[in-house]
């Protein structure tokens, strides 16, 4: 017993490391499960609290942001118009909004389907879901105000040259030609990728970016549906004349719902399940 003892403090002796490695160690190791957790919670609870007149202007901020991946879009298309690639490069424009708001910490509704979910999760009640329906209202009705205003500033206020209102547009009649039922099954995708996002970016800190740009170019060139980027470009094709409000409201409903269940009914539950028993001990 003895002997073995010994060994095991030689051993212990022989990876003993200094201060210095000590803190190379921890600054390397990547998080865990239960650590991402708690951050994402933190953050969410932290949404929770902000004021409402916080999350109106930062969601507006965020409408209007995240209308940039139609605008590069359009670009996009304008510039590769006679390519072979044209879709596989035009869809790179779609990156550059989600860029913006996420980096940016601005108020888009897809994130909050998972970072406020988890503080309800952990500890359910009335209040936490009153904070919580209160803030998804805000938010999205603000992303809504944000992608019509940049829908109205890009073609009504002619703010963008119209061959590029021209390439918006006919990125934008994609999504228009979808059935709600389609809008619906595209968006339960697409929440999921957004809800990974999210639950990714604390384990990314140096490389947010290109992980950002990774994931929302798979939504774009899967043809998957985002309520918010996706209501920029019905609204651009409502106030042309392409496509009716009632139309309209339908595909934002159901891209929604989509985007919820993605969110909230996969991820969250999922990312929850996974660490619970951890969190419990």
């Amino acid at each position: 017993m003895a002997e073995k003892s010994q060994q095991s403090k030689k051993r212990e002796k022989d990876v003993a490391l200094s201060h210095t490695e000590e803190q190379d160690v921890r600054d390397n190791q990547s998080l865990n499960s239960v650590s991402l957790y708690a951050i994402v919670h933190r953050e969410g609870l932290e949404e929770l609290q902000r004021p409402m007149m916080s999350l109106w202007w930062s969601g507006v901020a965020a409408g209007i942001g995240i209308s940039l991946s139609i605008l590069a879009e359009g670009i996009l298309h304008h510039l590769f118009k006679d390519s072979q690639y044209q879709f596989v490069i035009e869809n790179l424009g779609y990156t550059v909004g989600f860029v913006l708001v996420i980096v940016g910490r601005l108020q888009l509704f897809t994130e909050n389907t998972l970072s406020v979910i988890l503080p309800l999760l952990s500890k359910p009640s009335v209040n936490m879901s009153f904070c919580i329906a209160r803030l998804w209202l805000i938010v999205f009705a603000a992303n809504m105000v944000g992608t019509f205003l940049a829908a109205v500033f890009s073609y009504t206020l002619q703010a963008v040259p119209p061959e590029l209102v021209e390439g918006m547009t006919a990125i934008s009649k994609h999504y228009a030609e979808f059935s709600v039922s389609e809008a619906f099954s595209y968006g339960i995708t697409s929440g999921f990728i957004i809800a990974a996002i999210v639950w990714m970016k604390p384990s990314v800190k140096h490389s947010q970016v290109l992980m950002i740009v990774i994931f929302t170019y798979l939504i774009a060139i899967g043809n998957f549906t985002h309520v918010i980027a996706g209501s920029t470009e019905l609204f651009l094709l409502v106030l042309q004349g392409h496509i009716s409000v009632a139309e309209t409201v339908a595909l934002i409903g159901a891209t929604l719902m989509g985007n919820i269940v993605g969110g909230t009914g996969l991820f969250a539950l999922l990312a929850y399940g996974q660490v619970v028993r951890e969190i419990e001990r």
